[in-house]
């Protein structure tokens, strides 16, 4: 809403309105892409020009994928803790956390649904070096699912839009840690914009874990991984305009 707003009354605030970019980290780069993709295919608003999510957090049917079991215990944000808060974010409450965890808060049926979109299958092997253990799929029970059925609209879990909608996202800049149990949401994002002709910058930080960004010159904190991931950033930011590349960190 307050995205509408702003785009509504963007000669207000004297802005370029071909020069919008929505950005997030975290639980903010969800935010960014669900308000991408609300926008996307409205012709009464400006057209965003990019996207920009940092570590984001894209979906909530599978927390057993690669990144989630290799950085389970990696601070600054654990496994347990992922799931904590997207229950929160939900309900208010964490009740269902073990079966969020374990895998069996979504029938079995919406899970193969949504498998050509959410699957460890789509994540490179080369991110599966460091250890991966499939899981066995496990059924819920329908009232379990009634408390969390929101996970499957987009939303909450952008991951989990329609093809029909990630074909008219703006250009992307998507930035990955390799630490971090967030890894794959976003590689698993990048895959579906690709596949689906959208324009994306990836940045990955081979040393980075999540939140790295805002411990950047933070409180006597400085990590070079995170003032590259900021430097690249900014620099997707400056450049023109439907320039498509691709960035792996080393």
């Amino acid at each position: 809403s307050a995205t509408i707003h702003f785009m509504k009354n963007i000669e207000h605030y004297d802005v370029d309105p071909g020069n919008v970019i929505v950005c997030g980290d975290s639980a903010g780069g969800n935010l960014a892409a669900a308000v991408s993709q609300t926008l996307a295919g409205r012709s009464d608003l400006p057209k965003l020009r990019a996207q920009i999510l940092i570590y984001p957090g894209l979906q909530a049917l599978d927390f057993n994928l690669p990144s989630y079991q290799q950085n389970r215990g990696v601070p600054l944000l654990f496994r347990e803790r992922a799931a904590f808060y997207v229950l929160q974010y939900l309900n208010g409450n964490a009740s269902n956390l073990d079966e969020v965890l374990e895998g069996s808060h979504i029938p079995i049926d919406i899970k193969l649904n949504y498998r050509k979109w959410v699957s460890p299958d789509n994540i490179p092997e080369k991110f599966k070096v460091r250890g991966y253990k499939p899981r066995v799929l496990l059924d819920c029970t329908t009232e379990i699912y009634e408390t969390v059925k929101r996970f499957c609209e987009p939303n909450l879990c952008p991951l989990l839009a329609e093809d029909a909608i990630i074909q008219q996202l703006p250009e992307s800049f998507i930035l990955t840690c390799e630490y971090d149990v967030l890894r794959d949401d976003g590689l698993l994002y990048k895959k579906r914009l690709e596949d689906n002709g959208a324009q994306v910058t990836w940045y990955h930080l081979e040393d980075g874990f999540h939140g790295i960004i805002s411990l950047n010159d933070y409180c006597g904190f400085l990590f070079p991984a995170g003032k590259r991931g900021l430097d690249r950033t900014v620099k997707f930011l400056k450049r023109p305009i439907n320039q498509l590349s691709l960035c792996f960190s080393h």
